[in-house]
C-alpha cells in the first residue's frame, strides 16, 4: 500500500499517522478504563467506548460494575462483543479455550514463567506462532489478584515502531526482514512439541495493520546476524530499562481486564496468599482476530 504510514518510502503519511498518535499523549489511566455495568450484557455504549480507546493506544482497561468476576462466561461474551471469536489453541489451553494464569506446574511439559511467581519480559503474545496463526487480539481478565505485586506494564507496539523508525528507519527495515527473529523448536524429553519459527518482527496486515511479533528473553531468542539487526534488538532492549511516558504501569484488581491488539507487556513478580481461594488467577484469551472497527485507515494513492 503506497500510502500506508508503515511504507519506508511514504514519509508524508507517517508524518501525518506519527503526529496523530503521539497526540493522544502523555494520557491519564483514568482514561483507559471502561466500566461493564452488566457483564451478562455488555451494552453497546460500552463497547463502542473500549473499541475507541483501542482504536488510539491499541489497548483499552475495562472493569466490571457487578456479576460474578471469577465467570469465564463473561470473559467470553465481552470478547465475542468486542470482535473477537477465534482462539488460539496454545498448549497450556483450558478446555473452553481460555487459559488459566496461575502458580502451577504442568505435568510432562517445562515449568513457564507464566505460571510462577517470577517476573515476566517484555513480549507480544504468540511470538512463536507459526505466520498463519499470529496473535492479533487478546483478552486478560483478572478473576483475583497477588496479595503483593505483579503489575502489567504496558506500551503500544505503534509506539515503539515510531521510536525505532524516528532513531533509525533502517532499523524498521531490518526488523521487517523474514527471518530477523527466530524462536528455538521447543523440546521437551527429546521430543518436538514446537518447530523452530522464523519471521519479521514488524509485519502489515492484509488489512493495513502493524503487527509485532517480540520477546525481550536472550535465551530462546536468535537474531538474525546482521549490524542493523542486532542494533534495533539492543535499542529495544534498552527501551525497557528506561522511564517512558509511553509505558503504561497498572495492577489488575479482581473484576478488571485488559482488551487490546496484542500490544507489548511484562509483569513484574509476585507474592502469592498461601489461601487457595486467594491465589493470583488470571484467564487469558488469545485470538487470531484484532479487535473490531480498530482497523487502520488510510486512502491508497495512484500514479
Amino acid at each position: 500500500m503506497n500510502n500506508s504510514p508503515f511504507n519506508l518510502s511514504a514519509l508524508s503519511a507517517y508524518q501525518g499517522w506519527r503526529s496523530e498518535k503521539l497526540s493522544a499523549y502523555p494520557l491519564r489511566l483514568d482514561g483507559l478504563f471502561t466500566t461493564i455495568q452488566n457483564p451478562e450484557a455488555p451494552d453497546d455504549a460500552e463497547i463502542m467506548s473500549l473499541q475507541d480507546t483501542c482504536r488510539r493506544y491499541n489497548l483499552a482497561l475495562y472493569r466490571l460494575a457487578k456479576g460474578d468476576i471469577r465467570s469465564k462466561r463473561h470473559v467470553h461474551r465481552l470478547g465475542q462483543k468486542s470482535g473477537l471469536f477465534r482462539l488460539d489453541n496454545n498448549l497450556c489451553v483450558d478446555e473452553d479455550g481460555l487459559t488459566s494464569l496461575h502458580v502451577t506446574t504442568h505435568a510432562g511439559q517445562h515449568d513457564y514463567i507464566p505460571y510462577t511467581t517470577k517476573q515476566l519480559s517484555w513480549h507480544t503474545d504468540g511470538y512463536y506462532n507459526v505466520p498463519e496463526e499470529q496473535i492479533h487480539g487478546l483478552l486478560l481478565h483478572c478473576a483475583q489478584h497477588a496479595i503483593e505485586g505483579g503489575e502489567s506494564w504496558l506500551m503500544d507496539h505503534e509506539i515503539a515502531y515510531i521510536l525505532l523508525r524516528d532513531t533509525n528507519p533502517q532499523y524498521i527495515e531490518a526488523l521487517m526482514h523474514p527471518e530477523a527473529f527466530t524462536i528455538p523448536a521447543n523440546i521437551l524429553n527429546g521430543e518436538t512439541i514446537r518447530a523452530a519459527q522464523s519471521g519479521p518482527v514488524f509485519s502489515v496486515t492484509a488489512a493495513g495493520n502493524l503487527h509485532m511479533r517480540y520477546s525481550a528473553r536472550q535465551r530462546n531468542v536468535q537474531w538474525r546476524d546482521d549490524p542493523l539487526t542486532r542494533e534495533a534488538a539492543d535499542f529495544l532492549l534498552n527501551l525497557w530499562q528506561q522511564d517512558s511516558p509511553y509505558k503504561i504501569r497498572y495492577t489488575l484488581q479482581a473484576g478488571e481486564g485488559l482488551l487490546c491488539n496484542n500490544v507489548l507487556h511484562c509483569r513484574t513478580s509476585f507474592k502469592d496468599s498461601d489461601d487457595p481461594a486467594q491465589k493470583r488467577l488470571l484467564y487469558r484469551g488469545r485470538y487470531y482476530d484484532r479487535v473490531a472497527n480498530t482497523n487502520m485507515t488510510f486512502q491508497e494513492t495512484t500514479c
